[in-house]
């Protein structure tokens, strides 16, 4: 008797295992199939957007109406964004594609503040026209090329979770269609040269680099760099100093320092023209809230000022659990000079400063002939949606989209609980920029 009660025991015993085991084993199948289905539907989104992408440019070329030309090259760039997309849905992190998805970003970069400017005052340059003939010819590269692996995907059911394992075991290099046909890609990308992959930023979309070589001042040396942290440390009494200068493929000279002060690590990159602090950063526990926000504001401008950083004035502040975070920028003649901007952190247990950010400040900082207003204050208000409730008005420089430098009215008004800062231009009555300032956050209470 026992022994059959044990025998129907590991019989069902067996059973559960097989059961559970096939089941396993389905979830499984289904999970890889799920996943299968995805990498499918990415690639092939992929090979679509990159169709349309190169007849939209196509058909841009044969734009003579500004009116149509903007909202096609909002689509070219609404396109490069959704291929972005589907290139991050595809398992290639192991695999080389920063060409390609750089060509990508390049394309999507021009054409959306291309776009975004008004083409009737500021029409395409003959540059920018044969620039968009470049991108329609290597976008017919890539797409020919994509469609080549996608009629190998489907001639030979070709499967992307093939692909993935090839790529986590580092067996890449073996025969694999769509690994080869996406380095072909990529090989087709790298073969356009620097110039033509990254000239299409150089018109009017490049973002400008460091120069902080250009800044005033001798060249400092190790010891002087080590001095200047010394003057920004809440301690003079430093330890464990190290001192590196910057690799040979960094745009600008500087020092990076870092050292301990009284218990805290502290580190700080200083410019080698001039001695210029481009960052500070001290990292310690900030124990209980003593300082109200406004004595560490005082406290940040005290050290600005002790740090030679003349003519600056708070636009921003936040509180972040104990530390205070304000932005001060350059103030010229009572015209508020944004891209001159600086960010400071202080200690709210003790008025310690944490860290400061001047590397917008070193880059754009110099005197600038600003013009005469073109709008009075009253006629920039008139562009101001009539809900908007005006509380201050100022002069302001700020970058616009295209990244220049702009002269303007600022307004800061409030429409229902929130507040706004609005930018009009001072010159063309443009909208430039509408920022939403942020709420004070709630206080929830706690639910038991």
């Amino acid at each position: 008797m026992i022994r059959y009660i044990l025998v129907v025991i590991l019989t069902l015993g067996l059973a559960g295992t097989v059961l559970w085991g096939y089941q396993e084993h389905k979830e499984k199948n289904a999970v890889l199939i799920n996943a299968e289905n995805n990498y499918q539907r990415a690639f092939h989104d992929l090979t679509y957007q990159v169709d349309m992408l190169h007849d939209k440019i196509g058909a841009t070329l044969a734009m003579n109406s500004q009116k149509q030309l903007s909202p096609a090259l909002a689509d070219v760039w609404r396109l490069t964004s959704e291929a972005h997309t589907d290139v991050g849905q595809l398992p290639l992190s192991l695999l080389p594609f920063n060409k390609t998805e750089e060509f990508l970003s390049n394309i999507g970069n021009f054409s959306y503040r291309t776009a975004i400017r008004d083409l009737n005052k500021q029409p395409l340059s003959e540059q920018e026209y044969s620039q968009l003939k470049k991108l329609y010819k290597q976008s017919a590269d890539i797409q020919n090329e994509l469609r080549q692996v996608q009629h190998m995907v489907l001639k030979n059911n070709l499967r992307w979770m093939d692909v993935e394992m090839a790529l986590a075991n580092g067996k890449e290099a073996s025969d694999n269609t769509i690994i080869d046909g996406f380095k072909t890609v990529e090989k087709t990308v790298g073969g356009y040269g620097e110039e033509d992959v990254n000239g299409v930023t150089s018109i009017s979309t490049k973002a400008k680099k460091p120069q902080f070589d250009q800044l005033p001042g001798k060249e400092i040396s190790r010891k002087e760099a080590v001095q200047i942290a010394k003057s920004f440390s809440p301690s003079s009494n430093i330890s464990n100093v190290k001192v590196t200068k910057n690799g040979d493929g960094s745009e600008f000279g500087f020092y990076s320092v870092s050292f301990k002060s009284d218990g805290a690590e502290g580190t700080m990159d200083v410019t080698k023209k001039g001695g210029y602090p481009i960052w500070y950063m001290v990292n310690r526990d900030v124990a209980n809230q003593k300082l109200s926000l406004n004595e560490a504001y005082l406290t940040a401008q005290r050290f600005l000022k002790k740090h030679h950083f003349q003519n600056l004035e708070g636009v921003d502040s936040a509180q972040y659990d104990h530390i205070g975070v304000f932005t001060f920028v350059s103030n010229q003649n009572g015209v508020r000079i944004y891209p001159e901007a600086v960010k400071i952190k202080v200690a709210l247990d003790n008025g310690e400063v944490m860290g400061l950010v001047a590397s917008d400040y070193l880059n754009h900082h110099h005197k600038r002939q600003l013009p005469k207003p073109k709008l009075s204050v009253s006629d920039a208000k008139k562009m101001i949606h009539s809900n908007v409730k005006i509380e201050e008005s100022r002069l302001a420089v700020i970058n616009n989209d295209l990244d220049e430098e702009v002269l303007c009215y600022e307004f800061l008004g409030t429409l229902d609980q929130d507040t706004y800062r609005i930018y009009i231009n001072a010159e063309t009555g443009d909208e430039e920029k509408v920022e939403k300032l942020e709420n004070a956050e709630p206080i929830y209470n706690d639910v038991l």
